[in-house]
């Protein structure tokens, strides 16, 4: 799975009516964000249909914390991904998070996905083609940087390959994309040299082995 966040400043969250209610964007689109990514406008159109009773689209804090509430509407517009959540009444972290909401304390509004059809833009960017809607998360800054590189380990150990490894760089640990794209050049550079000096190393005991053959 991979969070795209969507800061407070461009949200546009409002208070709806009812208790403890809200409502603001999700997601833009149009340009190509902080990760490189740009967002087809009909990129969210089959995962709003899908997502129903059986399959909830959950409200989470900071993705990786409880389920704070739900989602009573989400749809698309010109500018983006727009929604409309309830925080759950009587939950204790939902009403710190809704406080922190009303005080703008909170950076935002992230998304959890999957990425369902991609094409690869010239200089290296995406344009997400479609995308399956996981979950969407209030989300803040996390105080405890140890708890941060936790997730993040985590995140590296579920990585397959180099570009998996680098939007987690991006997105859980915040590397901008150019340093993101810098350490997984870094990296390609000694596993190819790593992987060199092997072959090299195999050729040598292979002419030995001949040698007394």
């Amino acid at each position: 799975m991979e969070t795209k966040l969507l800061a407070i400043g461009q949200t546009s969250v409002r208070f709806a009516g009812g208790a403890m209610r809200f409502a603001g964007y999700a997601s833009a689109f149009g340009g190509v964000d902080a990760y490189g990514d740009t967002i087809d406008p009909k990129a969210y159109d089959k995962t709003i249909k899908a997502k129903g009773r059986d399959r909830p689209v959950r409200m989470r804090w900071n993705h990786w914390g409880p389920v704070i509430g739900k989602w009573l509407h989400l749809s698309t517009d010109s500018k983006g991904l727009l929604v409309e959540g309830e925080l759950t009444p009587g939950h204790s972290i939902a009403q710190d998070v809704y406080a922190s909401l009303k005080h703008g304390a909170v950076d935002g509004l992230s998304i959890g996905f999957r990425p369902k059809k991609i094409e690869m833009l010239e200089g290296g960017g995406r344009l997400l083609k479609e995308i399956e809607l996981v979950e969407i998360s209030v989300v803040e800054e996390p105080a405890d940087l140890g708890a941060k590189i936790g997730d993040v380990k985590s995140l590296l150990d579920e990585a397959g390959t180099l570009k998996e490894i680098e939007a987690v760089l991006r997105d859980a640990a915040r590397f901008s994309k150019s340093d993101a794209c810098a350490l997984v050049s870094r990296i390609r550079t000694l596993v190819r040299g790593e992987h060199e000096a092997e072959q090299v190393r195999a050729a040598e005991l292979r002419r030995m082995f001949q040698q007394f053959a």
